[in-house]
């Protein structure tokens, strides 16, 4: 908020985004809306410095502690999308980097080599207003948000799903296949940029984007928290164990994917044994999809073992 002289009179203007709005001509009133508002803006920076003051040294006890799980590269990313307003709205967390969420609601540390990746998947719900999340990211959409973080991401080609910075970190933009590919155009990126990002469309998915979500703070590794939303853990658990079952699925992710299902379940039953499978809250998940939960639900079986574990 600033004077600004206009045909030889003092007007009061207020900045917002990029735009000046004149306020009227000097007045008491426009002087003390001014007076008001920097003496506002001040007592919200003197807040915002001991915050930031009091998050450093916290984070510093953290990092000490060995609380922080959640890579940087990815937590970078995460608060640019939540910056933007995207995580929670337009994009959830789907795939290994949920489990940093369920592993903080469940109050209990995963192994390592279960939260082991390269990658983040972003899971694109289009049902959302994007024009009220366009205000906020800019033409250049979500390649836009990832370049804040990191100027080297780029799309691996026009119109992939998949970014890229120098070191190889994945960005993939995924979301569910149409319900009806023969009458529908789906919408599959955040604006109309060929530049853009544009989500692949895989079965299963919109078991996820039609699942009750679930949102915790958690850590990265050095210590500072960040918001995170991710689909409910039972549907994460179901999906999957469906996964894996695929034919069509990389063997050499069939393992861990049915690992970190029968991980989530025995967090869940374990830890937050109010998130049950016959909640009414599942109701958009397959009748036969929920039943995959008997299973996941048995005992492992035990026995002898003869077999070094290699």
């Amino acid at each position: 908020m600033a004077w600004k002289v206009v045909a030889g009179r003092d007007y009061l203007y207020r900045k917002k985004a990029a735009a000046w709005k004149s306020l009227g001509p000097r007045s008491p009133e426009t002087e003390h809306a001014h007076l008001q508002f920097h003496k506002g803006r001040d007592e919200c920076k003197r807040r915002l410095s001991t915050l930031s003051a009091r998050l450093d040294e916290m984070a510093a006890i953290n990092r000490a502690m060995r609380l922080g799980r959640m890579p940087l590269t990815t937590a970078r990313i995460l608060r640019a999308l939540n910056k933007a307003s995207l995580i929670g709205t337009a994009l959830d967390i789907v795939g290994t980097n949920a489990l940093f969420v369920y592993e903080r609601l469940a109050g209990v540390s995963i192994d390592s080599g279960l939260l082991a990746t390269g990658d983040i998947d972003l899971l694109f719900d289009a049902r959302t207003n994007l024009n009220l999340l366009r205000r906020n990211i800019g033409s250049e959409g979500l390649m836009g948000v990832l370049r804040a973080t990191d100027k080297s991401f780029q799309p691996l080609a026009r119109g992939s799903f998949r970014a890229s910075n120098r070191e190889g970190y994945l960005v993939d933009l995924i979301g569910p296949t149409s319900a009806n590919p023969m009458l529908e155009t789906s919408v599959t990126a955040l604006v109309e940029n060929e530049e853009d990002l544009s989500a692949v469309e895989i079965d299963g998915l919109q078991w996820l984007v039609n699942s009750p979500k679930v949102s915790a703070i958690v850590l990265d590794e050095r210590g500072y928290p960040l918001s995170c939303t991710c689909p409910d853990p039972r549907s994460f658990a179901l999906h999957k164990l469906w996964v894996s079952r695929r034919e069509d699925r990389d063997p050499l992710k069939k393992s861990r994917d049915e690992a970190q299902s029968r991980l989530v379940v025995e967090m869940l039953s374990r830890n937050i044994p109010h998130l049950r499978f016959d909640d009414p809250a599942l109701g958009a998940i397959p009748k036969r999809l929920r039943q995959l939960s008997e299973e996941l639900l048995k005992p492992a079986p035990t026995g002898d073992q003869i077999e070094p574990n290699w």
